[in-house]
């Protein structure tokens, strides 16, 4: 009798809780739809708005129609992806193992692009193929002295480069692709402008007579707190995916060396691996190579904020960004190619983190008080390094005065030691000696003093004083300013070096000797990279300025 109670109580329960489940379910249904009607409206709303600014006026809603596209494009994918990921990648299968296997269409795809270009080049002028000479140059020399000579991947070679001349001739090559990047310029000098507002309130209206700390360090913060806030409203993370995914496609690099590279774009040598940290123990060597490669290739978008503030051309300090991303990935693996399986071969395998923010304002103020460290690791090493600078040139030209020779300076050692590397990129042989100069300062010190001497040279130009006084070159054209802005475009420098191998060392302490060991072979390929990105740059603007010499 009791066995039987015991049943029917237990048939009872069981009842109650299937008609509960049917009410969570009926709940959650509803809840769903709710939501799909909440998000339906407004993206009905959004682009009823896009809709009406451009019959408005569609010059002005360009920016708002573009930026709309692009994200209702990768949103679509992201949903496709989310549904039917087996089918596209089953439909796409033929295509990446074609793409994996057939070595002979990466020989033709080169040799067709290497003809195409020369003969164009070739009717452009001799300052075109000297720069494409030293393209190839740049990249003989990562193949001659790679780590493991006829390991690297010929896909990952002429995707890393195609993906650069494809930057290159849609941004450089063509009117409506110039017309976009000055745009953006605009659009970032604009931006950036906002944080004289914030200089003005704190130092007063004089802050301009102190121009470099009261007015380019708070571009930092203010960029710091803005980067904080995209981070924790899943921007910043959801655009380094896309962008990371699409270079670990097309170059078949592994996730993480992908997403590091991505994250480049926007983040500096030390933050970016920060995105792959729990991953960084399991990385191959090579893997930690491409990762710290990346980093020297390309600065931070805070930092480049203020090298815009010195008077350097935005639209071409953003376009170096994005094309020595693609760039560093294919030399790091060319330099040090791969022997061993990674571990995390999908993007899918990995987590980002998006901050520890409980809201918006905490993100702003957060990432204002993290640049506090870096405006005052700056200012100090700018004041260590030019005092530094002005006593080894005393030191030099003391030595060199008992020889008749007073005017040796550190410039000068600079000048001709990287002479050679400045010519090959396109820049006149007049202009050869002063671009190689800044080259030495950034990889022997530090890129803000290159660029700081960079902007002095083109406030020069710009006032229209004499080229020559005294037998010395005063400033240089504005092709050798724009080859020299690519070049310099990057943390390459030794004192990036170090810290770039305590940043991660720290990360993953088991790691610290393949890291120590990676560290001046990718010192090495992230230069290369920038001078490749350069090489680019300076072949497609003389191309440009040949059609369009009205523009500089």
């Amino acid at each position: 009798m009791q066995v039987c109670r015991s049943e029917h109580v237990f048939i009872i329960l069981s009842q109650e809780n299937k008609k509960n489940s049917k009410e969570l379910r009926k709940r959650c249904l509803k809840c769903e739809m709710d939501i799909i009607h909440i998000n339906s409206k407004f993206v009905s709303g959004f682009v009823a708005m896009v809709i009406a600014a451009c019959v408005l006026n569609f010059h002005r809603a360009v920016g708002l129609l573009v930026i709309s596209l692009v994200t209702m494009f990768f949103l679509v994918w992201d949903w496709m992806m989310e549904r039917y990921s087996d089918w596209v990648w089953e439909v796409l299968a033929p295509i990446r193992v074609a793409l994996t296997r057939n070595w002979i269409i990466y020989m033709l795809l080169l040799v067709a692009v290497a003809c195409w270009l020369a003969l164009d080049t070739a009717q452009r002028g001799t300052r075109q193929l000297v720069s494409f000479f030293g393209l190839l140059l740049f990249i003989f020399l990562m193949l001659l002295f790679s780590k493991h000579p006829f390991r690297w991947s010929w896909r990952t070679l002429l995707c890393g480069t195609g993906l650069q001349f494809i930057f290159g001739l849609l941004i450089l090559r063509t009117t409506s692709g110039l017309s976009a990047l000055k745009w953006l310029g605009n659009q970032a000098e604009m931006f950036m402008s906002f944080a004289d507002v914030g200089s003005k309130f704190v130092f007063g209206d004089s802050y301009t007579d102190h121009l470099f700390v009261f007015r380019v360090m708070p571009i930092l913060v203010f960029l710091s707190s803005v980067i904080s806030i995209l981070y924790y409203v899943g921007f910043m993370p959801w655009l380094i995916c896309k962008i990371g995914f699409i270079m670990q496609v097309t170059m078949g690099t592994s996730a993480t060396e992908s997403m590091a590279a991505a994250g480049n774009i926007f983040l500096g040598n030390t933050d970016s691996p920060l995105l792959i940290r729990p991953y960084i123990s399991e990385l191959t060597v090579s893997e930690i190579h491409a990762v710290m490669t990346g980093g020297f290739a390309s600065i931070s978008g805070t930092i480049l904020g203020a090298f815009i503030s010195f008077g350097v051309e935005a639209s071409h300090l953003l376009t170096a960004s994005l094309m020595s991303a693609p760039a560093s990935l294919a030399i790091a693996k060319m330099f040090w190619p791969e022997k061993e399986a990674s571990i995390k071969t999908s993007h899918h395998d990995l987590k980002m983190d998006k901050g520890g923010s409980q809201n918006m304002l905490e993100a702003a103020s957060q990432g204002a008080s993290r640049a506090v460290g870096l405006v005052a690791n700056i200012i100090v090493n700018l004041i260590a390094f030019l005092a530094l600078l002005a006593f080894f040139d005393a030191v030099l030209s003391w030595l060199g005065g008992m020889f008749d020779c007073p005017q040796l300076s550190f410039s000068l050692i600079c000048s001709y030691v990287f002479m050679p590397l400045s010519f090959m990129m396109g820049v006149s042989w007049e202009d050869s000696f002063i671009v190689a100069e800044l080259i030495g300062i950034k990889t022997l010190l530090n890129e803000f003093v290159a660029y700081q001497k960079l902007s002095e040279l083109i406030k020069r130009r710009k006032a229209g004083g004499p080229e020559y006084v005294n037998h010395v070159k005063q400033y240089i054209s504005v092709h050798s300013e724009t080859i020299a802005t690519y070049a310099l475009c990057g943390f390459s420098n030794f004192a990036a070096l170090g810290m770039s191998i305590g940043g991660l060392s720290a990360m993953a302490p088991d790691r610290r000797s393949d890291i120590s060991s990676c560290g001046l072979r990718a010192l090495i390929a992230g230069s290369i990279s920038c001078f490749m990105t350069a090489c680019i740059a300076g072949d497609s603007l003389l191309f440009f300025a040949s059609i369009f010499p009205f523009c500089p």
